[in-house]
């Protein structure tokens, strides 16, 4: 594993980890809230047996620098210049949270390069909004002093904790050393990274206005993918893999027994399903 720095196009610069022999098929992996590509530490050397695995601190999170006007659009294209700059062709996504709009972004931009999505706790669909969206649906309708405050109460260090344990079965949740999430929250607290929150907060409902050209992505090219999913997730709602599964009928789909942040409690079962689904899935035509 060897972690660099890019410096980007706008001038901030942009820390990433890769692994694994370059002339393999590359493998974009792209964490969401609260983290940063710390969540694959455990993941990535094994990974790197079967891919050139990419994982990227998104923008405002671990030790990248944050954007001057943070979006999901212009972080996705700070990754689309990384995968540039690293003459990265054919690829697969990993889409984890707010991985989700970035890699579909990516993937939307060049749909012939895409080798297959993993989708692991990501959001596309409007049936993955359970009830813990209601404050976050009234800030983008009404984005009141009020209504931000709502959507934004859960940045705190207990927020950041729930995103591991809240809603996991206690002796899952145990697995979990407290120390992930406080660095979680240290690294929430550095100059920039809570606006960034702030920022993406509000313009989840920018991407989930362009759910109809995603679904249409989805129905046109129907990218070999593989979900791992974490049943007791508290943000996504397990309407959201049927959905996902109607999407893409020929989905290979696993619902383990985990919360939001799979890989903490049962990344070595992820990982053999990554490797198999890699190994075995086909290369594009060149014509695509």
């Amino acid at each position: 594993m060897k972690t660099e720095r890019l410096r980007l196009s706008g001038g901030t610069e942009l820390s990433f980890t890769t692994a694994g022999e370059a002339s393999r098929p590359a493998l974009l992996l792209l964490h969401g809230t609260p983290n940063s590509a710390r969540l694959f530490r455990a993941v990535v050397p094994a990974l790197s047996q079967a891919a050139f695995v990419i994982a990227p601190d998104l923008p405002g999170h671990g030790e990248s620098e944050p954007l001057p006007a943070p979006s999901f659009p212009a972080i996705g294209q700070a990754i689309s210049e990384l995968l540039d700059s690293l003459e990265i062709g054919p690829r697969f996504i990993y889409l984890h949270d707010w991985g989700a709009p970035v890699g579909l972004q990516i993937a939307m931009q060049a749909p012939g390069k895409v080798l297959g999505l993993v989708v692991q706790n990501a959001n596309a669909h409007r049936a993955g909004w359970g009830p813990g969206w209601a404050a976050t649906q009234a800030y983008w309708s009404q984005p009141t002093a009020e209504n931000r405050a709502a959507a934004t109460a859960h940045l705190t260090l207990a927020g950041t904790r729930d995103t591991y344990v809240a809603g996991v079965p206690p002796e899952v949740a145990e697995r979990i050393p407290a120390e992930h999430w406080e660095e979680d929250w240290r690294v929430m607290n550095l100059p920039g990274h809570m606006d960034t929150q702030r920022a993406l907060i509000a313009d989840y409902g920018n991407y989930a206005a362009r759910f109809g050209a995603i679904a249409q992505y989805l129905e046109r090219w129907q990218p070999p993918a593989l979900m791992v999913w974490g049943r007791h997730d508290i943000y996504f709602d397990l309407a959201e893999v049927l959905s996902w599964m109607r999407a893409l009928p020929r989905m290979e789909a696993h619902v383990l027994d985990a919360g939001h942040l799979l890989l903490e409690t049962h990344g070595a079962k992820a990982v053999a399903l990554m490797l198999d689904f890699i190994r075995r899935t086909q290369a594009p035509s060149a014509s695509a």
